[in-house]
């Protein structure tokens, strides 16, 4: 259920000190569910349908559920222009009017008058026409798996693990403190992601390695920065499947200390 692209990237994990995993879809489910829609000024129906429609075109966990919450055919005529804004969310023009989904940075980007939410999970904050229309709270559930291959790994000689998620601090640290890992990093876009794996990079001692584990096309470019980089299989992007050296032909955590496992006593062969 590995697959791993070469030799020398089976020593380098045996040789691994830090592993910086990804949060969604690698610790958790990446299978979100919304859980509240707050709505201010408009109806619940018309606040998930704004949200909805905005993140029609994506494929992404947040716009699969709220599609899911919707449920109602969506109408793709209505949504005459999208733009993904990187690390902010999303802006749409949407029956006439114009909406905007994603977090805090975006609402104060457009200078929009937002109530601050304070539920742990993922915030997404609406306006319609430069408006504060209320918040959609979703929620990710972490993998059963993920407390026990914290803890395997750390026996396996894992020196340091850390987390990166573009998720805020709350939702982040939340996450960390149950499976105990040691650090944890929140709010980053994609090129955050990869100065603080540079940044872990110098930490490590001569020979030790750095592993990043992931499965967006968010994580690729921090793959690209790490020794050895690890995909999860079935729901990773094909983008972080090729990057990656070794990939997880499924989404068992559970791989990952055993392929760590694998290359000690690989490396134990060759040596002996």
């Amino acid at each position: 259920g590995v697959l791993v692209k070469g030799s020398n990237y089976l020593e380098a994990l045996s040789n691994t000190e830090i592993m910086v995993l990804d949060k969604t879809g690698t610790l958790t489910e990446g299978v979100f569910e919304v859980q509240q829609i707050n709505p201010i000024d408009i109806s619940k129906e018309d606040l998930i349908k704004y949200a909805t429609y905005a993140e029609s075109f994506s494929n992404h966990p947040i716009a699969i559920s709220l599609k899911k919450a919707y449920g109602k055919e969506i109408v793709n005529k209505e949504v005459s222009e999208t733009q993904e804004l990187s690390g902010l969310g999303v802006r749409a023009v949407i029956d006439g009017e114009s909406v905007l989904v994603g977090n805090e940075k975006l609402m104060k980007e457009n200078c929009i008058d937002y109530i601050k939410s304070e539920e742990i999970g993922t915030i997404l904050y609406i306006a319609v026409n430069n408006k504060f229309a209320g918040t959609i709270v979703i929620s990710d559930k972490i993998k059963t798996d993920a407390k026990e291959t914290i803890d395997k790994l750390k026996k396996d000689n894992i020196k340091k693990i850390v987390m990166l998620t573009g998720d805020k601090r709350k939702v982040g640290e939340n996450v960390a403190k149950k499976l105990g890992i040691d650090e944890v990093y929140t709010e980053l876009l994609p090129s955050d992601k990869v100065e603080k794996v540079e940044e872990l990079m110098k930490n490590k001692s001569e020979n030790g390695n750095l592993a990043f584990i992931g499965d967006g096309i968010n994580d690729a470019p921090a793959m690209k920065t790490a020794d050895v980089s690890i995909a999860m299989g079935t729901i990773g992007s094909d983008i972080a499947i090729e990057t990656a050296d070794i990939a997880l032909m499924s989404d068992d955590l559970s791989k990952i200390p055993y392929i760590k496992r694998l290359s000690d006593a690989t490396i134990k062969t060759i040596k002996f």
